[in-house]
């Protein structure tokens, strides 16, 4: 279903809302601040966010349910900060470090906001039902590219196909791993798959991402044995009840690193790009960039065109030249 466009009357309210919201935020950290106990400042890391409150996990792997200040910035899952304890025992975030990599997504404004912090893999979970799109699945990749981390895309949910419609799923996907993404066929169910899986976890700070419904959250499970109780914690900790499975929170892997689960989505954009940092997306394009009759082809009908005719030669996939096609109408700006 298409998204509702907005009207300028309605954008202008969420605004005034959003900004109510951040000035009550802010007197509120700021009446925190100054019950602070002591003005000693401590690194902490941002294991899970809902709304003002967070669940920070400090150098000495204890975890403090803290606010932060609304001047600092939007916190996330994986962020790096300062922080300070208060009278109650508990933190106020007073600095937002600096960060290596942020996964970012458009807001109903357009401007990019940061889905997690600090990650080093992104990890496309994919599943029979719901059906499966590439161009979700190259959307996803080019985010990956763009901010310079590891793709990797995990076929889950195995056990609910016979060999021969198994064999036809991973099929789809098996040009990914010819252009270099490490495909892992996995069941969350019967834990088919896990170890290697697991061998690609460790040493990594990886994000799930996948549609509603692919298993992210089995997975979890499937990974952690023990996530239930964690997120039992987490709640107790932060007094956000449930609402911890509708945001993204980070483990700590016994087998080594750490994994962020987000909530499903039905859809992913991009936010604005250029052509080049589009073209540089898509990784098997590389070869050919400049070599293009002219500098700004389409890649589209063109004459001389090297994106296409190695698309032709089979170098390129046709269903990942069409992914680009439609990304460059929708999130580039001077295409």
């Amino acid at each position: 279903m298409a998204r509702r466009r907005l009207t300028k009357q309605q954008r202008s309210r969420i605004a005034r809302i959003h900004e109510n919201r951040r000035q009550r935020a802010a007197a509120s950290a700021e009446r925190t601040l100054a019950d602070a106990t002591e003005s000693v400042q401590y690194n902490g890391r941002v294991i899970v966010r809902h709304g003002r409150s967070l669940l920070l996990r400090g150098d000495d792997d204890r975890d403090v349910h803290a606010v932060f200040r609304a001047n600092i910035g939007e916190v996330v899952c994986g962020d790096r900060v300062l922080w300070q304890r208060t009278a109650d025992g508990e933190g106020i975030v007073v600095a937002l470090l600096a960060r290596q990599t942020a996964l970012t997504r458009p807001d109903y404004a357009g401007h990019d906001k940061a889905i997690a912090a600090n990650i080093t893999q992104l990890v496309v979970v994919l599943a029979p039902r719901p059906e499966p799109t590439g161009y979700l699945l190259d959307q996803y990749l080019v985010a990956a590219e763009r901010i310079g981390v590891t793709g990797l895309i995990c076929l889950n949910k195995a056990d609910l196909l016979d060999t021969a419609a198994r064999d036809d799923f991973a099929a789809r996907f098996a040009p990914y791993a010819a252009i270099g993404y490490p495909v892992i066929e996995i069941s969350a169910k019967t834990e088919h798959g896990i170890d290697p899986l697991r061998a690609r976890l460790r040493g990594q700070t990886s994000i799930l991402v996948g549609q509603s419904g692919v298993g992210k959250s089995s997975l979890v499970n499937a990974l952690l044995p023990r996530s239930n109780i964690t997120e039992g914690r987490l709640s107790e900790a932060t007094g956000l009840g449930r609402h911890t499975t509708s945001a993204a929170t980070l483990y700590t892997l016994s087998s080594g690193g750490e994994l962020i689960d987000s909530p499903g989505v039905r859809s992913f954009r991009l936010g604005a790009l250029t052509r080049d940092e589009l073209e540089q997306g898509f990784r098997e394009f590389r070869p050919y960039l400049g070599q293009c009759r002219f500098h700004n082809c389409t890649h589209r009908a063109e004459p001389g065109c090297a994106i296409r005719d190695a698309a032709q030669r089979g170098d390129i996939v046709p269903a990942r030249l069409d992914s680009y096609r439609h990304m460059i109408e929708t999130a580039v700006g001077d295409a």
